[in-house]
């Protein structure tokens, strides 16, 4: 056996560094300017070529003609790209939907040719002297114009269990409604961004802002006509990325490797703002039906809804979106007779695409609000009706899955209810309600329960190179990308923790697809778990080579070797020696001190045809209280008080964990009640523009939207926190707790309702603005003297 790889993946080896507190790994760098970015680059290269793109504001048109012959004319320009000058495949997506160099735009600002000069203004002012002339064609702007035309793209998704529609005949109370739920823009800090060049030997090196460089190498070989092994991605750290930069990137890069190749000079590709906000992807909307019937206590006895996607122009990631919309529709809730369609639309906008969550949020949406309206029918309090419908130890979810850790729910829970006085908060609600005619406040919590895998079973597998030198010191290369979200400090943590190091003697380098081979994406927060496991892996196989050294320099077996903080220690002896002092007899024995590992998570399994299996590894769990305080006058609310408890496992390292539980809630509070996606649906000449494409009519969440208390915990379990196969007892934080924003919607809702009589519902649209709310509780005031409207 060997003494070190054959470790259990959750045992924390003593001394590790793994859960010490520490800061980012480049903090420093962060905050000095220091770090540098991929649009930093080019600024230390020669002869270095700009690219700007040719846009076509049209929803939707016919190319007729491009001719580039003036701009090539122009001071500065070395070369327009268009279709023809394409080396290979005219394509960045993975079916043959989405052309680099289109002859028919689907969606206004799409790019139809790529000017390269010598500055960026030369070659912006050069696309404005290229001759195009195109025909516009009928547009399908929203997903309910789609859904009227039958304009449907990719595959249709069923979750299904049990009988719902008998289930649904025979239940006591029946309830209904419908939800349109924005998208989302992701504004990660830095724009899309490429750097490409090619050295003497035509090997194309692509320094991209990539969530996914092993993804970003294919396309770009694809497009170049060549093959993978002759391109090189870099991705040095992205200034954030959220899913925008899983597959939104590869067309960038392929646009400046292109004219890398074509001009035999380095290439620079970064878009400004609003390029980036026009030409990109977002988290789609969707536009949700469902019904569903409940017993007397409250427990939904059949759910059933239909889910469309609004996918934009191409398929990209929709199906993988919808697939996890689909399996997060139950929550943390037990449904027991469902039946859930899942569909993408096709419409003339950008192709929508991954953001954090995927498609669980949009999922968990439609429950909830299925449960805040049914406490109210019921007479229930919506705290109760959550509680009483939670997951109980055994039971499965609509897709077979057996609900791990189950318990652990109503133990955040009960904890967070504690913490926050949630009980005697309800009552001050209730009081200064009562009090108060203009201004009303509301009080939720809501629960999270998120399965961490990526949903195509293939994907979780990840690659690690480690080497250590002859001086003791250690270099990691893993698969996964830094986008700010502190993965390089955990690996950092974890690869010090397996080796017995301190965390000095240990350095990370770039992610570069020559080093780690084949990787995932960065995302589905799996990013931890799977680079995780193949660092760890990595390093195991250096130590197991050498333990029968060390036990040679101690006079002790191989299995009774221990490193702990740099000191090499044998069981049953007081002999010792320096992690540096074995190093240097390993290397004279002739012993390798480099490894390639590689994890894979096992036991999962998923069939997409009948939406059954062990679809993910483990869930994460987490509670939110949330109170706020509207304005009858405006809808302009406060949000006085967040409470915030949830599970990270054994944190790999809880400063990271608290930021990132941090971020992903006010992530989400933007994405449920500020940021308002805008498009052009009239019949006019700017049909189907984005209208928010700038901060100045974006609302990005800011200091003032922060709760005035915020209480962030992280859950501690007497027990084992691990549950199955995560490194070191962790679980994933990325995505999770941007679902407890739910919690401030839900929350706005009461507060809204609390304006009229007790016992009627509100809807809230999403994202629920300031104007969105007002309306909801103009209507709430109105039922009073008009209780015709309760029913419309």
């Amino acid at each position: 056996m060997n003494p070190f790889s054959s470790r259990p993946l959750a045992e924390i080896p003593d001394g590790g560094t793994t859960g010490v507190v520490m800061p980012h790994e480049a903090a420093w760098e962060h905050v000095t300017g220091q770090a540098l970015y991929t649009d930093d680059l080019p600024y230390r290269s020669a002869n270095v070529l700009h690219a700007w793109p040719l846009q076509v504001f049209a929803a939707h048109a016919h190319i007729d003609s491009i001719d580039t012959s003036k701009a090539e004319a122009m001071p500065g320009v070395v070369r327009v790209l268009t279709a023809l000058d394409v080396p290979g495949l005219n394509d960045y997506g993975d079916i043959g939907d989405e052309i680099l160099f289109p002859n028919e735009v689907l969606y206004h600002g799409q790019p139809v040719a790529w000017v390269l000069a010598e500055s960026l203004e030369e070659a912006r002012l050069a696309t404005d002297a290229i001759a195009i002339a195109y025909t516009e064609l009928p547009s399908i702007i929203t997903a309910q114009e789609a859904i009227a035309a039958g304009q449907f793209q990719g595959p249709r998704a069923t979750l299904q269990r049990g009988d719902a529609d008998a289930a649904l005949a025979n239940a006591p109370h029946r309830i209904s409604g419908g939800i349109d739920i924005q998208g989302q823009e992701h504004f990660y800090l830095e724009t899309q961004a490429s750097f490409a060049t090619v050295d003497e030997s035509g090997q194309v090196f692509i320094q991209s802002s990539t969530q996914a460089p092993s993804h970003t190498q294919e396309v770009a070989a694809r497009v170049l006509g060549i093959s993978s092994s002759q391109v090189t991605v870099q991705c040095l750290r992205m200034g954030g990325g959220f899913g925008g930069k899983e597959t939104n990137a590869n067309a960038f890069a392929s646009v400046a490797a292109m004219g890398a190749v074509l001009t035999g000079r380095p290439v620079s590709l970064r878009l400004n703002r609003t390029q980036d906000l026009t030409m990109t992807g977002k988290r789609g909307g969707f536009h949700a039906t469902w019904e569903a019937g409940l017993d007397d206590d409250g427990h939904i006895l059949s759910y059933k809804a239909v889910l469309t996607a609004d996918g934009g122009f191409s398929v990209d990631l929709s199906p993988a979106v919808v697939s996890r919309a689909l399996c997060h529709v139950d929550n943390a809730y037990y449904l027991p007779n469902v039946h859930v369609i899942g569909q993408i639309a096709r419409t003339n906008k950008t192709s929508n695409t991954a953001f954090r969550g995927f498609g669980a949020p949009s999922g968990m949406i439609v429950t909830e609000d299925l449960l805040g309206q049914a406490a109210t029918k019921l007479g229930l309090g919506e705290e109760e009706i959550r509680r009483r419908n939670f997951y109980a130890p055994g039971q499965s979810t609509p897709y077979e899955q057996v609900v791990s850790q189950a318990e652990r729910m109503v133990d955040i829970w009960d904890k967070l209810k504690k913490s926050s006085d949630y009980d005697a908060r309800l009552l001050d609600v209730a009081a200064f309600n009562t009090a108060h005619q203009h201004v009303k406040r509301g009080l939720a919590i809501t629960p999270v329960k998120f399965g961490v895998s990526f949903n195509k079973p293939f994907l979780n597998q990840a690659g690690a190179l480690v080497l250590v030198y002859r001086d003791g010191s250690v270099l990691i290369n893993h698969g996964g990308t830094e986008m700010g979200q502190g993965l390089h400090t955990k690996m950092l943590q974890v690869a010090a923790t397996a080796l017995g190091l301190p965390l000095r003697r240990v350095r990370l380098a770039p992610t570069r697809t020559d080093k780690v081979p084949n990787t995932s994406a960065t995302s589905a927060s799996t990013g931890s778990d799977l680079n995780g496991g193949a660092v760890k892996n990595a390093c195991e196989l250096i130590l197991d080579r050498l333990a029968p050294v060390a036990a040679g320099m101690l006079g002790v077996h191989a299995n009774d070797v221990r490193i702990t903080r740099g000191v090499v220690n044998g069981l049953g002896t007081e002999k010792c020696t320096t992690w540096e002092e074995l190093i240097e007899t390993a290397y004279f024995q002739r012993v390798s001190l480099s490894a390639t590992g590689y994890y894979r998570t096992e036991g999962l399994y998923f069939d997409s045809s009948t939406y059954k299996g062990n679809a993910f590894k483990y869930y994460a769990r987490g509670a939110a209280v949330a109170e706020v305080e509207v304005d009858g006058y405006t809808g302009a609310y406060t949000t006085r008080q967040v409470d915030l408890l949830h599970d990270v496992g054994s944190s790999l390292s809880p400063l990271i964990d608290l930021g990132q539980v941090e971020g992903a809630f006010i992530q989400g509070v933007g994405w449920l009640t500020q940021e308002d996606l805008r498009w052009d649906t009239s019949d006019g000449p700017n049909r189907g523009k984005l209208l928010t494409q700038a901060a100045s009519t974006y609302k990005l969440p800011s200091f003032s939207e922060l709760p005035q208390v915020f209480n962030v915990d992280l859950y501690v379990h007497g027990e084992t926190t691990d549950d199955g196969g995560s490194v070191y007892g962790s679980k994933a934080v990325g995505e999770p707790p941007l679902m407890l924003s739910i919690a401030v919607r839900e929350a706005l809702r009461a507060a809204a309702a609390a304006f009229g009589e007790p016992g009627h519902q509100v809807e809230l649209p999403s994202p629920a603005t300031p104007e969105a709310v007002y309306w909801a509780l103009d209507k709430a005031r109105r039922m009073v003297s008009d209780p015709a409207l309760a029913a419309d």
